[in-house]
């Protein structure tokens, strides 16, 4: 393992010092707690959108806190979960008279935690409503039952706008579930990566193997075999999104493809222009291409791809200014 840190342990605190350190003017912690991650401005009579999730993953999850976008992020241990107290600090803090939202990915602790926080703030008198991310296809056939992977990113962006136009709570949230309904991902893993508390690899490909589906916690992906050129994964993911997500000839998506941690942007711009040239074929328009790393899992080789299938609503929404620490759009 080789790392730029002082101590596994203190990852995380270390992480975010530097964070708040090089951006006050938007981002900020709060209730002594570093991990209370919060923008550093509030706009009264706004929504307030809360995610949360483990570190390991940046610009997912706290790299969205910012204008027309989040509101606030808990923030957990590496790949751990933060904890319901947490939440509900952050919620206190960014809470700014319109309710708030908690919008986060489809994990056990998270839900968890997030449900706790929920119960907290009834005990206050602060209305919330949730919605889980569970974008990636190959993880199961059931929706309810899939992880939250980079594809929550349009939901941020989507719902972030909404809330941003001060449209009411239960607006927000129809939103964000519009977003999570047409939004898609499948993903596949090049190599593992390093917990820095663990300090060696979470799981184990042999050279020239690849792991289809794998996901951002190493968790187990549908094969495991020989890599594949980009134009096949581009086809195999094509596939599978389109075979959960049918979009008509003459309809328009969104496209992400987005690195894992360790995949150089030459090599996701190949991945993007296999995508495209797919759908071009397919008589599918692409509205907007976002390439880069959007949700990585610490140093993993890799990468995603996801579809939000837009309607006029949803494409305004994403053409939103938006501006945040890690994600800026004009």
């Amino acid at each position: 393992m080789k790392k730029l840190m002082n101590a596994p342990e203190q990852y995380t605190d270390d992480m975010l010092r530097g964070i708040y350190a090089a951006h006050p003017d938007c981002v900020k912690d709060t209730a002594g707690d570093l991990r209370c991650y919060c923008s550093a401005k509030k706009k009264p009579g706004k929504v307030a959108i809360i995610t949360g999730g483990g570190t390991g993953h940046l610009p997912l999850f706290l790299g969205y806190v910012g204008r027309g976008m989040l509101d606030g992020c808990g923030v957990g241990g590496v790949f751990q979960s933060p904890s319901a107290e947490q939440i509900f600090n952050v919620t206190k803090e960014v809470e700014a008279g319109a309710g708030v939202l908690y919008l986060y990915g489809n994990y056990t602790g998270d839900i968890m935690n997030f449900d706790m926080a929920a119960e907290m703030c009834e005990l206050e008198d602060i209305p919330t409503r949730s919605i889980v991310g569970a974008d990636d296809v190959l993880s199961s056939q059931s929706v309810e039952n899939r992880r939250g992977v980079a594809g929550i990113f349009f939901l941020y962006k989507c719902a972030g706008a909404a809330a941003d136009q001060m449209k009411s709570l239960d607006e927000v949230l129809a939103v964000a579930q519009k977003a999570k309904d047409r939004t898609r991902t499948v993903g596949f893993a090049l190599s593992p990566c390093i917990i820095p508390e663990v300090g060696k690899p979470n799981f184990e490909l042999q050279n020239g193997e690849m792991a289809m589906g794998m996901g951002i916690h190493g968790e187990p992906g549908i094969w495991t075999g020989p890599l594949k050129t980009a134009n096949e994964l581009a086809k195999e993911s094509l596939e599978a999104l389109l075979g959960d997500l049918p979009v008509p000839q003459g309809g328009q998506v969104a496209l992400l493809v987005n690195g894992l941690g360790a995949t150089s942007q030459e090599e996701l711009y190949i991945l993007s222009g296999a995508v495209s040239a797919l759908l071009g074929e397919k008589g599918i328009g692409i509205h907007r291409t976002f390439v880069g790393e959007y949700a990585t899992s610490m140093e993993m080789a890799g990468a995603s791809v996801s579809l939000l299938h837009l309607d006029e609503e949803l494409k305004a929404l994403l053409d939103a200014p938006a501006h945040t620490p890690f994600y800026t759009q004009i």
